[in-house]
């Protein structure tokens, strides 16, 4: 399995943007679909954005498209996902994934996935 540490969160206003970093170690990440979701309290954790190993394929929730951005650079080893006119409601823990390549039809889905970060934080406040 492969490592991931995320980071990048914060506290931010509506409106404001922020970019969280998914650090891959242990594993080249181009072996691997990478995905964020997001567990607000007392909410299920939920999709967010995906990306398969070569970057040429997105997906995004229909919560935070237009305005979540995700990429990555496998030479880094690194998956950013880049947030805009942030809400209040996308106040949550935010967790990277990461599942090897052949899983991508389901990459919308927990399961797919084999390795976790442990989350950052961002909170929007109003």
């Amino acid at each position: 399995q492969v490592q991931l540490v995320e980071s990048g969160g914060g506290l931010v206003q509506t409106g404001d943007s922020l970019r969280l970093s998914c650090a891959a170690s242990g594993r080249t990440l181009s072996a691997y679909d990478m995905g964020w979701f997001r567990q607000a309290p007392g909410k299920e954790r939920q999709f967010v954005a995906a990306i398969n190993w070569s970057a040429d394929s997105t997906r995004y929730a229909d919560s935070v498209k237009g305005r979540f951005t995700l990429s990555r650079d496998n030479a880094k080893n690194t998956v950013y996902l880049q947030m805009s006119s942030l809400k209040p409601e996308d106040t949550a823990l935010y967790y990277c994934a990461a599942t090897p390549r052949g899983e991508w039809y389901r990459a919308n889905f927990e399961v797919a996935y084999d390795s976790w970060g442990q989350g950052t934080q961002v909170t929007v406040s109003s």
